[in-house]
């Protein structure tokens, strides 16, 4: 089956990254039905091309897109203990993720009489946090109620056009890049698939996560959101400084959703549509809210501006993929490139692999999904990772500890 070649642009550093997939667990409220969950699934996949779509390499330009298949299946795994998903992720996560020939969602299932608890794992090639909640919550409206997903014909980021205006890069960051590719092209080499693939699973082997959940709701919730409003700051703001607070230090990266500024979006599509970016703010009080009015003022004034806000995706956009590709087995490998690893210490933080970092995917209601909790992405420049949830006045909180073997 021949289709257009959708080639990967901004999402290729997350192709080249060890621990870039994710997961929503979800308790689903209704009679578990094998057959009906087949039928779900499978619906899910007709709506979205990327479900349907293995990674391919072009021979000559080892340029890579997404080729749809006559027919790729979903893995679907029956398991019996939902106390032992983060088990069963951690293994899915140990065998590491051959996006050639692997579907690029997993999902893992825990039947129980009158409800099932369902475990989305996706690889970052599919989507983003809030893509696989939307997934989620198809797959729920669709099991429970026979709601079908619209088809989202996909386009991704593919040039700085795709972005708001005044997006691109400031010049001394166009002159470092440019200085870098160059180097690269004197360098003359390639990172081959295979060759990251055996890094890649050797990496996570040896880099064990920790999880846990904390659970915020109800009466706790409400007082958090009350006060956020009376204080003009958001619960991403508090979030923020909740964090630095607690883990005593002044810089959180935080995921932004650009999905109503990216230009080339189709509602529904699968895809990245986000951004990320520092907030940075001297701790010099431990009051959380006036904190978070510091934060709040460093985040309207990001957001307020695009060169800032994009910095990172207009990065990608004029870096060269194959420059990208390279930059994590080189700085966390044994790839010899020297402009690899100056990258990804100066630019990826790969040197310290000290950095935190939040992705708060909101809230929804449903009378289908009971609870859910969101297992964030754990990049390596990363010590900790919160991912956020909220699901019917719960929020959940997966803190992710990145833990090297000694």
């Amino acid at each position: 089956m021949k289709s257009v070649k959708n080639y990967v642009y901004t999402e290729r550093a997350h192709f080249m990254c060890p621990n870039m997939h994710f997961g929503i667990m979800a308790k689903i409220e209704n009679n578990y039905d094998e057959g009906q969950l087949k039928q779900s699934i499978d619906t899910l996949q007709k709506a979205h091309p990327f479900l349907q779509s293995l990674i391919a390499a072009e021979t000559d330009t080892g340029r890579f897109y997404y080729q749809i298949q006559d027919y790729l299946n979903i893995p679907v795994m029956v398991k019996e203990d939902a106390f032992l998903w983060q088990q069963d992720y951690e293994e899915i996560s140990v065998r590491g993720w051959n996006v050639m020939n692997e579907c690029l969602l997993k999902v893992v299932v825990y039947p129980k009489k009158n409800e099932f608890q369902i475990l989305f794992i996706a690889h970052h090639l599919l989507c983003d946090g809030r893509g696989l909640l939307q997934l989620a919550e198809e797959f729920a409206e669709h099991y429970a109620n026979g709601v079908i997903p619209q088809f989202a014909p996909e386009r991704l980021i593919q040039c700085l056009n795709d972005l708001p205006s005044n997006s691109d890069l400031p010049l001394i960051s166009k002159l470092i890049i440019g200085d870098a590719n160059r180097r690269w092209k004197k360098e003359g080499q390639q990172v081959m698939y295979e060759e990251y693939s055996a890094f890649e699973k050797a990496y996570i082997q040896k880099h064990k996560m920790k999880r846990e959940i904390f659970t915020v709701c109800n009466q706790e919730l409400e007082e958090i959101l009350i006060l956020c409003k009376q204080k003009s700051v958001t619960v991403n703001d508090w979030l923020i400084a909740k964090m630095m607070l607690e883990e005593n230090t002044n810089k959180v990266v935080i995921a932004a959703d650009i999905r109503n500024q990216a230009k080339c979006y189709k509602q529904g599509a699968m895809g990245n549509y986000s951004t990320a970016f520092s907030v940075s703010v001297k701790k010099n009080e431990e009051n959380v809210i006036t904190l978070a009015k510091r934060v709040a003022s460093q985040v309207i004034n990001i957001c307020q501006h695009p060169q800032k806000e994009m910095l990172v995706l207009a990065c990608y956009i004029h870096m060269l993929p194959e420059l990208i590709d390279a930059v994590t087995i080189s700085t966390l490998g044994d790839f010899g490139s020297k402009v690899g690893t100056f990258i990804g210490r100066n630019m990826f933080g790969y040197g310290s692999q000290n950095g935190y970092s939040i992705t708060n995917l909101g809230k929804i209601e449903s009378n289908i999904i009971a609870e859910a909790v969101f297992i964030p992405p754990a990049s390596p420049a990363n010590k900790k990772t919160w991912g956020v949830l909220t699901v019917n006045s719960h929020m959940k909180i997966c803190v992710s500890n990145l833990i090297a073997e000694r």
